[in-house]
């Protein structure tokens, strides 16, 4: 579930950053599909992130 969520808020707001830029850009078209795609390679990368990175802070001695 964990996954599907991050997929759902990061297709969201890919999506969004998507409109909001090709409409500020001067003759610029919203294209759908390079959001899907962008987002599926941004939860990728934010889901292999969280699996890099460590939960507890580390000790030092």
């Amino acid at each position: 579930m964990r996954y599907f969520w991050t997929f759902f808020w990061t297709f969201l707001l890919v999506q969004m950053l998507s409109y909001v830029v090709s409409s500020m850009t001067e003759g610029g078209v919203f294209d759908f599909k390079a959001g899907a795609i962008i987002s599926v390679g941004v939860s990728i990368l934010i889901i292999i992130a969280t699996a890099v990175l460590p939960n507890q802070p580390v000790e030092k001695h």
